[in-house]
């Protein structure tokens, strides 16, 4: 599929309705001088979103990083086990091996 814009279509662009209507619906509270002010800004960056579909890129893989990357992995085995005594030997009050707790629902 070519994710590439059609040359034919009308190129993007927002005005001050636009772009008080966007601030309304993100619910950013923009006054009059500033939303005129955000007009060029917005077009601008639509510009380039543009220029981006104008690239080629036939035959290039989707990748998810520049740089290959690979997760290090360790080992999945127990390592610091069997010390549930000296865990407890912290517990204010344990109860048969457990931390007891005062109950909070009734």
């Amino acid at each position: 599929m070519d994710w590439r814009a059609d040359a034919s279509a009308p190129s993007m662009s927002v005005d001050l309705t636009t772009v008080k209507k966007i601030a309304g619906l993100a619910r950013i509270a923009v006054g009059e001088a500033e939303a005129e002010a955000l007009v060029p800004e917005l077009n601008g960056i639509l510009h380039w979103v543009e220029q981006l579909g104008e690239v080629d890129v036939v035959g290039v893989e989707p990748m998810t990083a520049v740089i290959p990357n690979t997760l290090r992995l360790r080992d999945d085995v127990v390592t610091d086990g069997n010390v549930r005594d000296k865990v407890l030997a912290n517990a204010p009050q344990a109860e048969h091996g457990f931390f007891a707790v005062p109950k909070v629902i009734e």
